[in-house]
């Protein structure tokens, strides 16, 4: 039997005698001694400070001693488990100890089997805490977008779901769509913006005064952690944190935390690797360093990048009553399918060309409304030195050009201008294509006007 089995009976077996659940440090704290790790080896795997792994660890084993019969500790754990029957502490059925391994999986999937018949599936009556979300007249179809996202979240079990777009092109309407449709299927169903750039320690006190119901929230941030897990794990929840980038620097590459922002990067690396039954969705027009990293771990985190609405953008154009229909796929390709930007520029058709496509793209293209600058400008302010000259050297180019030809184009290290462009990239500001092999970068008609018009 190995550690992953081990930690599951005793996990059960304290669930009967108390109907609590082992949360995630506790666990931790037992996987990492059947290893034989040290508690500081166990905080930096965890993430915990010392102590608290030192005072999880204390409580832990008087609750073992309680279950087991008799006194357990750091040093005889291992060998109290390797020699206890567990057929005789509870009816659970066991097949016997044959020894304690270091084959560890800190997610066991039997916990919560899946159920992908939609007959079958559980149907919650769920507590819905949407108030603060916003209220959308129109849903533009994105009805491929949906069913994706359904499937990772209802049928796949993902934990961590990141949607990433430039700003306009529908994050949020999309993830409260995927609510509506979905949110049967929880207990809980939460909607939090961070536009106001909170710390971790507000956001977890508002969770757990959901979960809990109770005036008193433990002070310390792992605490409060370690209960959001336990939740987590023991309810089937749908959280959305919209505006995410709000918790990224300016002046920085993106996806870097502003200072005393970086707990939230240990708290999505959790919602990632622990084991729970719930869902953390993410909108952001600035793409989190770790996602990355975690995607590659083999850890249940899916990006969902949201491109062009396409020709359901046309729903727009005819809300907007505007005329000349044989022009609207040309007008939505300009405008690159951004609900938004359409919005501002069906408004500006409307006012100053009487509702005529036809006239408005007689002017020189893009052109761009007011409002739409404005949105644009809000990425742009948060630019490095080293990211706005390589905008400004695409926005004077005629064709995609590949990295190496930026070198010596400004004043610039090589270095320099490689984290620029990726960071552009995860800005979601630059245009990519594969041509004979090498990589080609450019601007979208839209954003090469802005800079123009900004930056010349």
């Amino acid at each position: 039997m190995n550690i992953a089995q081990v930690v599951d009976i005793l996990d059960e077996l304290l669930f009967e005698k108390t109907g609590s659940h082992l949360d995630f440090i506790q666990k931790s704290v037992l996987e990492g001694t059947l290893q034989d790790k040290t508690y500081s080896e166990i905080a930096i795997k965890s993430g915990y400070s010392e102590s608290h792994v030192g005072d999880t660890a204390s409580d832990l084993w008087k609750l073992l001693s309680e279950l087991l019969g008799e006194k357990v500790r750091k040093a005889n754990v291992k060998a109290i488990l390797e020699k206890t029957n567990f057929n005789q502490v509870s009816g659970v059925i066991v097949s016997g100890i044959v020894g304690v391994t270091n084959n560890i999986s800190v997610c066991n999937k039997t916990n919560h089997p899946k159920n992908n018949s939609p007959s079958k599936q559980k149907i919650f009556s769920p507590k819905l805490h949407l108030n603060n979300a916003p209220k959308f007249p129109y849903f533009y179809s994105r009805n491929n977008e949906l069913s994706t996202l359904k499937d990772w979240v209802i049928n796949q079990e993902i934990r961590l779901i990141t949607i990433l777009g430039i700003s306009g092109i529908g994050k949020t309407t999309l993830s409260l769509s995927l609510i509506d449709r979905i949110k049967t299927q929880f207990d809980y169903v939460i909607y939090r913006s961070l536009r106001f750039s909170p710390t971790l320690d507000p956001t977890l006190t508002n969770l757990l005064q959901i979960f809990s119901q109770q005036s008193e929230i433990p002070q310390s941030i792992e605490t409060k952690i370690a209960q959001i897990l336990d939740y987590l794990r023991k309810n089937r929840c749908l959280i959305v944190l919209d505006d995410v980038q709000m918790l990224f620097g300016s002046g920085q590459l993106a996806g870097q935390y502003k200072t005393g922002y970086e707990d939230y990067q240990l708290f999505f690396k959790l919602i990632a690797e622990v084991c729970h039954q719930s869902s953390l969705i993410l909108n952001s027009w600035e793409k989190p360093r770790e996602i990355a990293r975690l995607s590659k771990d083999h850890h249940p985190v899916r990006c969902f990048v949201l491109g062009s609405l396409g020709e359901a953008a046309k729903e727009i154009l005819n809300s907007q009553k505007l005329f000349d229909e044989e022009t609207w796929s040309t007008l939505i390709d300009i405008y690159q399918g951004n609900p938004l930007w359409l919005e501002f520029t069906a408004t500006l058709i409307q006012e100053l060309f009487g509702g005529r496509v036809s006239e408005f793209l007689h002017c020189e293209m893009p052109i761009l409304d007011e409002g739409l600058q404005s949105q644009l400008s809000q990425p742009f302010g948060r630019l490095t030195a080293a990211e706005l000259a390589v905008m400004v050297h695409l926005a004077n180019q005629l064709e995609p050009v590949a990295v190496s030809q930026i070198f010596n184009k400004i004043p610039f290290s090589p270095s320099e201008i490689v984290n620029a462009v990726r960071s552009l990239g995860n800005r979601f500001l630059l245009d990519t294509q594969e041509q004979e092999e090498i990589t080609l970068f450019s601007l979208n008609s839209v954003v090469k006007q802005y800079v123009k018009t900004q930056y010349s």
